[in-house]
């Protein structure tokens, strides 16, 4: 069977190519990126408001060695890269995924080029990979708030919690 989402999941070359084209088209790129491992409500509205701000949503996607070297805990990612990636790629606000395996997503930043960078807002603007080189060129930098109660991590705790034996 064919994969259904591999015309969602680019290459570096690929991205860079179909960028440029979206730009030339006068469309208004949006990056953000993430590990996305459990994917969850407050994953999917964020990244429906982050689509929401421009014409077309490039996902970067750390790569599974890249989020073992965030400090995560060892267990992370809990699902695989291809995995992370075909969930992202089947929602309708996900324009592309594009894994990347550096340490940040600054490469991958300058490589697409776009229009918006997103983040959490529990990130400061000035925190934020790539935001000098985006508004260097014009664009903006968007923080989202998140939706209280959801985080991956606080899952896995709860998962962790549901499998100890009960006195």
């Amino acid at each position: 069977m064919a994969d259904p989402f591999a015309s969602k999941i680019w290459t570096w070359e690929e991205v860079a190519a179909h960028a440029r084209a979206i730009r030339e088209s006068g469309k208004k790129i949006v990056f953000t990126n993430g590990v996305f491992d459990l994917l969850h409500a407050g994953h999917v509205t964020y990244l429906a408001e982050a689509a929401a701000l421009g014409d077309f949503l490039i996902v970067g996607l750390n790569s599974d060695s890249s989020v073992q070297r965030l400090g995560k805990s060892p267990a992370r990612p809990l699902q695989n890269e291809f995995s992370r990636s075909r969930v992202l790629a089947a929602l309708t606000s996900t324009g592309a995924v594009v894994v990347f395996d550096q340490d940040t997503p600054a490469e991958i930043i300058r490589l697409t080029e776009p229009d918006v960078l997103v983040k959490g807002a529990d990130y400061a603007i000035e925190n934020i990979v790539g935001a000098d080189f985006v508004l260097a060129r014009g664009g903006s930098v968007q923080t989202i708030p998140f939706i209280d109660g959801y985080s991956t991590t606080a899952i896995e705790k709860k998962i962790l919690l549901a499998h100890q034996p009960h006195p």
